[in-house]
């Protein structure tokens, strides 16, 4: 099971060869998890950044349920870009309607974490207070 930690306090995790690492910004949640273990929890695609979000209870809107069909899960990749999957042509084009789009931006439904390392991504002010009628 991941283990999280909060804020800029200071917790001892065991890290493998195996472990990948997620922080979400700005509450500064990390989980970590061993790479290929992460149960799917049924949105987006599986080990997605969404995955991981919903696997840990971190909000992570996704009104489309992770299907590729809105721009709701948004997110910025900070750090340990190259530990995700490639983004394909429809991911692209989803983003060219997304809010404050950056170089970095990714879907978090669609942006899979493919081998272990770090990733941090940043959930982008507009979508951390957007009220969702799932919820």
């Amino acid at each position: 099971m991941a283990e999280e930690t909060k804020g800029s306090g200071t917790a001892t995790m065991e890290t493998g060869e195996n472990t990948v690492e997620v922080t979400f910004l700005p509450d500064a949640k990390t989980v970590q998890f061993e790479n290929g273990k992460l149960p799917y929890k049924d949105h987006g695609k599986e080990q997605s950044l969404l995955d991981v979000a919903l696997n840990n209870g971190i909000r992570l809107d996704h009104a489309c349920g992770g299907n590729c069909a809105c721009t709701t899960c948004h997110i910025w990749v900070k750090e340990g870009a190259e530990n995700l999957s490639e983004m394909d042509d429809d991911e692209a084009d989803r983003l060219d309607m997304a809010a404050d789009l950056q170089l970095n931006s990714r879907l978090g439904c669609q942006a899979v974490i493919t081998k272990p390392g770090r990733v941090v991504v940043e959930v982008p002010a507009w979508n951390r207070n957007y009220v969702s009628e799932e919820h």
